[in-house]
Order: structure tokens, then C-alpha cells, then sequence
């Protein structure tokens, strides 16, 4: 084992022999780190908003860090914050605020959320949340667009809209080398010049092209790490659980993206996952059922959802929003410091690409997961609050057993409304799909 440390640089790295680690430091770390660097991120925006300071508000697929960072602008994730009110079981507080307001029962409950903290002066379960200086958005999402123009409306701000070309049809992206990936790339990158001359007119500052790269390196770090600990849930039995650990690694990757902080814990959970595959430590006593998780965690009930299917030995060894929220970082791309912006243009368009491929393709990162994680069964969460991720669910499920014999289930309830998430009809079906699951197992054995 050996002990890699970020320079100030930003990824590069000397291995000398790591210090031994006690089994009871190591193991769940991550989880401990995690949770310890979400506390100091929003102490953060507290002591920012606290002092009148103003933020870029960001969305997880195409946040554009990398850029804002150079100019030392705080982000706030609204996705983040909203889903955090409902794993700290107050958004119905929130959501109450904005529909009395004039906000639908409809709309997406985190836009819904992030209303409700504007209208209550940043106020937030896990401190303030600042006011936006600067809004940017991708068309990743389409409620990203129309989110944008309530904060527009709000507080006048500029709103920027990057633009990324997605995949004209399925399995038919285009890679470096190709002219349409040019093209493609050429337009992405004037895009980000814009950006850059709009964040000098806000702060002042002029556009460092050191501290990008600077910046660069750390991701390469985090997108190398994240990577890395995605491929090592493929051992027996599995190291974390993608619904719930997962969840925390996806929420520094996007927090802290591009920072010492991010690319150190990133190498540390590396080491952690590492250490629990050597010594064959997994997440649950006897894993039984090794899952796939399709869609938005259920907030609103998060522990005891996740309890439903472990209860049963069933763990989720990983899912699609570790793909489409993850930044890009599920890829592993790493950008060419010698060329920074050129390849900064590269890698928001292949990773804002494959977050919406793996929304509306789904079926094709299903199969492949399946067949490299050995995979018993896949759990389709539809929720009513995001059609973005929810809508076409059902085909793609029918797709997907049509290409592989595995099992599926189908769950609707909601990420952050809690008035239509039934513990009991979930219960039943999460029960039957696990007596299901138990009965083909003795099935196969018997015929083996």
C-alpha cells in the first residue's frame, strides 16, 4: 500500500510507504470524511451569506467548477441542498412554503425546496444559504432552464446557459478524432470563453490560466479516484453501497470538485475501498442479492428505504445517478494540463454528454453494469417529481429484460415529497420482489 499525496499542483503525485492503519480507522472513513466535509461546506456558504458575500449557483451535470473556481466563487448546488432537507425530513416544511406561494404540487420538489429557501432568506437545516451573484446552467436538465429564470427574476442576476450537444441517437456518440466531436467541441469551447469574460465582468478579476490548471489537476485526481472505487464494487462482497455511501462520495465529487480537499479525500477512499477488498470486507454480514438502482434515491424515507432491501442481503453495488450526477467523474477523464481550456471544452462535453445518455439510453450502461458487477436484480425508482429522470422507465425496463435474464422491480414514490411515498405498498413490493429473487436462486441451484 502506498500513500499518494496532492502537490500544490493539483495531481501530481509522490508514492512513498504508507503508514499502517488501524482496521477500525480505515474502514467507513469515507463515510466519516464525508460527512465531516459536507459540515465545513456549508459552514461556508453560512459565513458567506453571513457577511453579505454572494455565490454562483451550479447544477451537478456541467457545474462548470473548474472555471468558477479560478475566480474564487463559492458554489451552491441547489439539487444538493434541496435533497438534504429531505434526508434531514423537513422538506414538506419547504415545499409547503413554496405552494402556498403559487408553486404546483407538480413541479419538481427540489425547485420547489430551493423556492422556499430563497423566500425564507437562505434558511437552511444545515445553516444560510447565500444569494447568487451569477446562475449557471446546462440544458442537461430542462428544468434547469426554467430554475434559472426564477433566480433571474428574483434577484436580477446574469443566468448562463452552456449548451452541450448530446448524442443524436443511441450508440451513436462521437469521440475525439471525428469531425462532428470538432465541431461539437469548437462550439463548447467558445461557450466557456463567454463564460470567463462574464465572471471577469462580475468579480473583477482577470481569467489566471496557472490557477486553472491548477484547478484541472485536482479533478483529474477526484475523476481518477471516483473511477477507481466504482470498479472495485465489482469484488464479492461488495465494499459500499451505491444508494447510500454512494450518495456521500457523489456529494464531494460535486462540493468539492476541483479543490485539494476533493482530490485528497478522493485518494484516501481509494485507499479505503482498497483495503476492504484485501481483506475481503463488505457491507453487509452475508451479501446475498447484488442490485442496481435506476433513477433518485427516496429521500424522504432514505434510511429506512435502503433498509427494505438490505434487510434482505441485498445491496446496491451501483446505479445510474452515480452516473448522470456524478460530473462526469464516473468516467475517469483527465484533462490535458498543457492544453487546459482546449481540454476543458473536451471534457464537459463528454461528461454533460454521457449524463444525459445515461438518463435516456439507460439501458445500455444497465447492460454493461450487469455483466461486469454479476448483478441479480435491477430496481426502477420512478419518481413524480422529476419526468426528466423518470419518463420512459418503463420501455427502457422492457428493453433491458428483453437483452438480459435478470430480474426487475418497479417502484414509484417521490425524492422529496413525502406525501406520496407509501412505506407499506414499498414494502410489499420490495418483499415480493426479494421472495422472487429467492426462489430462482434455489431454482438455479437445483438445475446446477
Amino acid at each position: 500500500m502506498t500513500d499518494s499525496r496532492v502537490t500544490s499542483e493539483g495531481g501530481h503525485r509522490e508514492s512513498h510507504p504508507a503508514s499502517p492503519v488501524a482496521h477500525e480507522d480505515i474502514v467507513g472513513r469515507g463515510n466519516r470524511e464525508g460527512a465531516q466535509l459536507f459540515r465545513e461546506w456549508f459552514q461556508g456558504l453560512t459565513e458567506t451569506a453571513e457577511r453579505g458575500g454572494a455565490a454562483a449557483y451550479v447544477f451537478v451535470m456541467g457545474s462548470m467548477a473548474e472555471i468558477l473556481r479560478v475566480f474564487d466563487l463559492p458554489t451552491v448546488f441547489p439539487e444538493i441542498h434541496s435533497l438534504q432537507t429531505a434526508v434531514r425530513r423537513v422538506a414538506h416544511e419547504y415545499l409547503d412554503q413554496a405552494e402556498d406561494y403559487g408553486y404546483s404540487p407538480d413541479i419538481c420538489g427540489y425547485v420547489k425546496a430551493d423556492v422556499a429557501v430563497q423566500l425564507l432568506g437562505g434558511q437552511h437545516p444545515m445553516g444560510r444559504i447565500p444569494k447568487p451573484q451569477l446562475a449557471v446552467l446546462t440544458n442537461a436538465c430542462n428544468t434547469y432552464i426554467k430554475w434559472g429564470e426564477i433566480w433571474e427574476r428574483m434577484y436580477h442576476i446574469p443566468v448562463f446557459v452552456l449548451d452541450v450537444p448530446g448524442t443524436r441517437a443511441a450508440g451513436r456518440q462521437t469521440w475525439p478524432g471525428d469531425p462532428d466531436f470538432q465541431n461539437d467541441c469548437a462550439y463548447v469551447a467558445a461557450q466557456i470563453k463567454d463564460l470567463i469574460r462574464l465572471c471577469e465582468q462580475i468579480t473583477g478579476k482577470k481569467f489566471n490560466i496557472d490557477r486553472l490548471r491548477e484547478v484541472l489537476g485536482y479533478v483529474n485526481v477526484m475523476n481518477r479516484g471516483w473511477k477507481r472505487v466504482l470498479a472495485l464494487n465489482r469484488s464479492r462482497p461488495s465494499v459500499f453501497n451505491a444508494l447510500t455511501d454512494g450518495t456521500i462520495y457523489l456529494g464531494v465529487s460535486n462540493a468539492f470538485r476541483g479543490t485539494a480537499a476533493g482530490a485528497r479525500y478522493f485518494e484516501r477512499l481509494v485507499e479505503e475501498m482498497e483495503y476492504k477488498v484485501a481483506h475481503g470486507i463488505g457491507t453487509l454480514v452475508d451479501e446475498k442479492y447484488r442490485l442496481i438502482f435506476v433513477g433518485v434515491p427516496c429521500y424522504p424515507i432514505f434510511r429506512r428505504f435502503s433498509e427494505l432491501f438490505t434487510q434482505w442481503g441485498g445491496t446496491f453495488v451501483n446505479s445510474t445517478y452515480l452516473w448522470f450526477a456524478a460530473g462526469g467523474a464516473n468516467l475517469g477523464f483527465e484533462y490535458d494540463l498543457d492544453r487546459p481550456l482546449e481540454s476543458l471544452a473536451e471534457g464537459v462535453l463528454i461528461s454533460v454528454r454521457d449524463a444525459m445518455d445515461s438518463m435516456f439510453y439507460q439501458d445500455r450502461p444497465l447492460i454493461q453494469m450487469i455483466d461486469e458487477y454479476q448483478v441479480d436484480g435491477v430496481v426502477y425508482h420512478p419518481i413524480k417529481s422529476c419526468r426528466t429522470v423518470s419518463t420512459g422507465l418503463a420501455d427502457n425496463r422492457r428493453a433491458l429484460m428483453a437483452a438480459r435474464d435478470v430480474p426487475s422491480l418497479f417502484i414509484e414514490s417521490d425524492m422529496m415529497d413525502r406525501r406520496v411515498v407509501s412505506e407499506a405498498q414499498l414494502k410489499n413490493r420490495v418483499d415480493a420482489f426479494f421472495e422472487g429473487l429467492a426462489a430462482r436462486k434455489v431454482a438455479a441451484q437445483r438445475e446446477a
